[in-house]
């Protein structure tokens, strides 16, 4: 049997240890092996919730966007559902206008936006 080639630093448990955690899977009702079955019938995120994978890929292309021009940065913040509901109420483009209301509510109204 190959060995893989593993960080330096990384630590092997010892047989004993290693019996102790795999007596701790085996006793928690919530886990289990995950067999040749299971592998058999496991399918790709994408086949199975596309709109999640979507959405996280948008949203990582959007992150990598905003790095790049160091002037902005993807946030996310808890606001109240009717503020959120009355800004998207004003269609395309009502990020930018929370983010100029923000702007000027923390630099003033000579902010620039």
């Amino acid at each position: 049997m190959v060995r893989p080639r593993l960080k330096p630093g990384t630590k092997i448990p010892s047989p004993e240890e290693a019996a102790a955690i795999r007596a701790g899977i085996d006793a928690d009702p919530d886990t289990r092996v995950l067999d040749k079955e299971w592998f058999e019938r496991a399918r790709p995120a994408r086949e199975v919730v596309p709109h999640i994978v979507e959405r996280y890929e948008r949203t990582q292309a959007l992150k990598r966007k905003l790095e790049k021009s160091g002037e902005q940065v993807l946030a996310s913040i808890v606001l109240d559902k009717e503020v959120v509901d009355h800004f998207q109420a004003t269609g395309p483009g009502w990020m930018e206008h929370v983010n100029d209301i923000l702007r000027r509510a923390a630099f003033g109204d000579e902010a620039q936006s």
